[in-house]
């Protein structure tokens, strides 16, 4: 009876769990979502069949293209200036998306690929209603666009906290799957922070999301937006269970600065970084594998400025923990050009604190050239390795103090992906200034243990964990 009795009172405390109804939340919200439709124009040669069409052999050209000319007709001059009547304009659909409206008086959040490239955007409300759009402003970085429609007392929808979320988290999208507009499918929240790009950590979901959405809202049960649905990862081109919304705090911030400047403006500081493998920290003492390692500093950039390294490792900046390499240009890029802020490194198996004044970010980057391969110079060592002196012509266009190039590279070296030409500028936290003292560091490591080996290759340097040959 006692087993019976336990197993009875085991049986009503077993949690009853419901699919939640989101009939309020889609009523709520539907109407402030909006379809998004674009044209393009695309040059078009006259037909030869309409009007004005009286050149005999203007048919060939039309189906031969316009360079055919018929057997013992000598070509024509060709003319410049501006195209002729024969090239005319046809404006055609060019795509399709979703948007959903943010203030009353009419500026709706979308994708910037939604309308990239078109010649004109409308927008059609759940009533029926069309209104034509004007942009006024694009960020291709996070895919996000800003426009606007002649409109007051619109309903925006509100907009909620995309930090808040959690995984396994009930979430609906609504948009223009395939063109049909006012579609709503449910989900959960399947990742946050899922890292695909330089500035935005995604939120992932498993809510039908299909080409025509993007641009729609991520709506959580309260009815607030905490996502802009941008991607789908599929290898067919439509749902897989796999969709990526951008972060709402991410998408506001880019907000404000597209309604006062019509673009967004980064911050920068000049490095060009890379992961920390859990191989590397240890070699270099980090111990976990954290942070952004630098494999590059612009010698013009703040980062030079500061007395950043290539080689170094930044753990924080402006207080903030770099967890993983791909924090760092979010939390630069969100920092206003002209901040002066603490930057931490881990360099030669300590942390050191410099300053940094945060830059804006170009428009374009520029890398070094490669070194070129030099003379021979000492035997192989343990490590597989024959280097010798940097020739000073490298040495002063690369900017490179010290270091010894790499001339012949075999054994651990190449497994570890070492190639001739490769200039190795630190071992172990010890700066190698001359063959001479790059034999004896070798000589010394320990050959049971990983040796961090920076090298300098294209223009950037990268940590490579080599064990020595015993």
């Amino acid at each position: 009876m006692a087993c019976a009795s336990t197993l009875s009172i085991a049986q009503t405390q077993v949690p009853v769990l419901s699919v939640p109804d989101f009939t309020e939340v889609a009523a709520r919200s539907e109407g402030s979502v909006v379809n998004i439709r674009t044209t393009e124009a695309i040059p078009v040669r006259r037909s030869p069949f309409g009007p004005g069409g009286n050149d005999p052999y203007e048919m060939f050209r039309w189906f031969f293209g316009p360079d055919f000319m018929p057997p013992g007709m000598r070509p024509s001059p060709r003319r410049e200036g501006p195209p002729s009547a024969e090239q005319e304009e046809r404006i055609v659909p060019r795509g399709v998306g979703s948007g959903f409206i943010i203030s009353a008086d009419g500026y709706i959040l979308t994708n910037n690929h939604v309308v990239e490239g078109a010649n004109g955007i409308f927008v059609t409300m759940t009533d029926g209603k069309e209104y034509t759009a004007e942009i006024v402003g694009t960020d291709p970085r996070t895919d996000i666009a800003l426009i606007k429609i002649d409109a007051k007392g619109l309903k925006p929808l509100p907009i909620g906290d995309s930090k808040s979320l959690k995984k396994g988290q009930w979430v609906l999208a609504i948009g223009s799957p395939f063109g049909l507009d006012s579609t709503v499918t449910a989900g959960i929240v399947s990742a946050i922070n899922r890292d695909t790009g330089d500035y935005l950590p995604f939120i992932q979901t498993d809510v039908a999301v299909n080409p025509g959405n993007s641009g729609g809202p991520l709506i959580n049960l309260a009815g607030e937006v905490v996502g802009i649905n941008s991607q789908i990862i599929s290898q067919s081109g439509g749902f897989m269970g796999i969709s990526l919304a951008i972060p709402i705090d991410e998408g506001m911030r880019v907000v404000q600065q597209l309604k006062e400047h019509g673009k967004v403006t980064r911050g920068r500081i000049g490095v060009q970084i890379g992961q920390v493998s859990s191989d590397v920290a240890k070699a270099i003492g980090l111990g976990d594998a954290r942070g952004a390692m630098v494999s590059n500093v612009d010698p013009d950039g703040p980062a030079a400025g500061a007395g950043v390294r290539s080689g170094d490792v930044i753990t924080k900046f402006d207080g903030k923990d770099i967890k993983h390499w791909t924090d760092l240009p979010r939390i630069v890029g969100e920092t206003k050009p002209g901040t002066r802020t603490n930057l931490e490194v881990w360099r030669k198996g300590r942390s050191q604190n410099l300053k940094v004044t945060v830059g804006e970010m170009p428009s374009a980057t520029e890398t070094a050239s490669a070194p070129s391969q030099g003379p021979q110079g000492t035997t192989a060592d343990s490590l597989g390795l024959v280097v010798s002196e940097v020739p000073e012509a490298i040495r002063s266009r690369l900017d490179v103090k010290g270091g010894v190039q790499v001339s012949q590279s075999q054994g651990p070296a190449a497994a570890a992906g070492i190639v001739p030409g490769d200039i190795i500028l630190t071992v172990n936290n010890e700066d190698i200034t001359s063959v001479s003292q790059f034999a004896k560091v070798v000589s010394g490591l320990d050959k049971d243990k990983a040796a961090a080996v920076l090298v300098w290759r294209d223009g950037q340097t990268q940590w490579v964990p080599v064990t020595p040959a015993k």
